[in-house]
């Protein structure tokens, strides 16, 4: 077993990141495997190396430890790059100079049942398919349309997660509807989240990917990706989210519930294992 825990150095690490670290930390302990740790650190223009250093304190602070180097993604452009060109290759690969708002004015009213927004952000409607992948420019994203690489069979991922365990096949229909073209690169990033993350944990062989239950739904459009690519598969493992006293998920700008915070208190590691329940 190896799996990893890729937090962004873009604030501080709070409850929330706890949970996720430790969980996959002795996972692969106690199955006598392998733990990572990643830096996502795809947007420099919000990296900072302070937050890179407090997630090293933090998690050695909770007693986690780590093999091997650490991988930081801005050192592995040129990996997403070529990943690009590969799929460019299938000829499914187009420019968009689309911005946010001119997406939301040309999306057309969904569906009864079919969701405006997926986990690359809102369903794209398609305007700049048919601009040739030769065309780009500097200041386009890059999209793949998913129409074009959906005929015949499709891959399936399997989920060994509390709420959705079980097979769950990718399907054309699930992947048109909910997840819409997705955004390969944006003109200021080598490569987006989702294709970064499957090339990253196909690279260090990760064979079990422990995170938040609000990525779920990622997954399909990861696993496809991946088999597009022909790469390795992990098991997927998607936990319950931390919350705070009104329902609400963390974020990094919660610093009352920041591990740093906690730790100048005067809490011990082992305090934060029971606030979160482990």
């Amino acid at each position: 077993m190896i799996t990893r825990f890729a937090p962004s150095p873009t604030g501080p690490l709070h409850l929330g990141h706890a949970y996720s670290a430790i969980l996959a930390h002795d996972m692969a302990r106690v199955a006598g495997g392998q733990f990572l740790l990643r830096i996502d650190d795809l947007d420099q223009s919000r990296a900072r190396p302070e937050w890179e250093d407090l997630i090293y304190e933090d998690l050695r602070w909770l007693g986690l430890t780590w093999d091997g180097p650490v991988r930081r993604q801005s050192e592995h452009f040129d990996e997403y790059r070529d990943t690009i060109e590969d799929l460019a290759a299938h000829g499914a690969v187009y420019p968009c100079r689309c911005t946010r708002a001119e997406i939301a004015n040309a999306a057309s009213a969904p569906q009864e049942g079919v969701p405006e927004f997926g986990p690359d952000g809102r369903i794209y409607p398609g305007t700049c398919r048919g601009r040739a992948y030769a065309d780009r420019l500097p200041t386009d994203a890059l999209r793949y349309e998913l129409s074009k690489t959906t005929d015949g069979p499709l891959p399936a991922f399997t989920e060994t997660g509390p709420a959705h365990a079980g097979e769950h096949d990718v399907t054309a229909d699930h992947l048109l509807t909910r997840v819409g073209d997705p955004i390969l690169a944006r003109p200021n990033m080598a490569a987006s989240y989702h294709l970064a993350v499957i090339v990253d944990d196909a690279n260090t062989f990760v064979t079990h990917v422990i995170r938040g239950e609000d990525l779920f739904e990622a997954t399909f459009l990861q696993r496809f990706l991946q088999w597009e690519l022909s790469l390795s598969a992990p098991i997927y493992h998607h936990h319950r989210l931390i919350r705070d006293e009104t329902g609400k998920r963390l974020a990094k700008r919660d610093d009352a519930r920041a591990i740093r915070t906690y730790r100048a208190e005067g809490a011990t590691p082992q305090d934060i294992r029971a606030m979160v329940g482990l």
